[in-house]
């Protein structure tokens, strides 16, 4: 038990050790490509290390398997070094005792980023992508692409827009199969269009085929417009 506490802890302290070198690297270089891209803006020291700060948790969260190998290597060349190996398995301990607090922890850990790591990421994605619209003039624009389709969501405030297509061409100019979401400053869904196809002129989607339904009328289906 007093090995298994000794391994258990070194994994720990070289696990908290290399996280922090990479959080720093990260939050450095993330920084300065926060400084990069909105320099035109006056962001700042400041408010560059604000974003970087914002995405630290999603960048951990996406490297926290390198981190847990590294660590594991750092330790065991440490213990190696100081012969701790040799030793351990002179007084008749086997490997498994020397790797088992190891994984124990490892899995603890992992357990630990998923139950509280996860919601921690989602929140600061969320002030994240808030500030960028903030800074981009108050617009954004996210798309992301799964089984169901394609999801676009544009706007910010009191003008945001879910665009969801069942396939797009190429370039991404012209949708098909298009359905629109409109939603208020309180996040309220206030209007639904769907469309054959929705084709991406100069600053406004041109749809073909379109019905409109207006939420906030007492019968949306009444106030339809075609």
């Amino acid at each position: 038990m007093i090995l298994f506490r000794y391994m258990a802890r070194r994994y720990l302290v070289s696990f908290v050790g290399v996280l922090a070198v990479m959080a720093g690297i990260m939050l450095l270089i993330d920084m300065v490509e926060q400084l990069r891209r909105f320099s035109a803006e006056g962001i700042g020291v400041g408010g560059a290390l604000a974003l970087a700060a914002l995405r630290m948790p999603a960048s951990l969260h996406a490297v926290l398997p390198l981190v847990a190998i590294l660590a594991t290597l750092a330790m065991f060349v440490g213990l190696a070094r100081s012969s701790e190996l040799v030793v351990t398995r002179a007084v008749g301990r086997s490997a498994l005792h020397v790797v088992a607090a190891p994984a124990l922890v490892a899995l603890g850990l992992g357990a630990l980023a998923v139950a509280a790591l996860n919601p921690v990421v989602a929140a600061t994605t969320r002030h994240y992508d808030a500030a960028i619209a903030q800074l981009g003039g108050g617009d954004t624009s996210l798309l992301s692409v799964s089984r169901d389709g394609l999801w676009l969501r544009e706007g910010a405030g009191s003008n945001q827009r879910v665009i969801r297509a069942a396939r797009a061409s190429a370039d991404g100019t012209l949708l098909h199969t298009v359905t629109i979401l409109a939603f208020d400053a309180t996040v309220t869904p206030v209007r639904r269009i769907e469309a054959r196809e929705a084709r991406l002129e100069p600053g406004a989607w041109v749809l073909s085929g379109a019905k409109r339904w207006d939420l906030t009328a007492p019968n949306p289906e009444a106030a339809a417009e075609a």
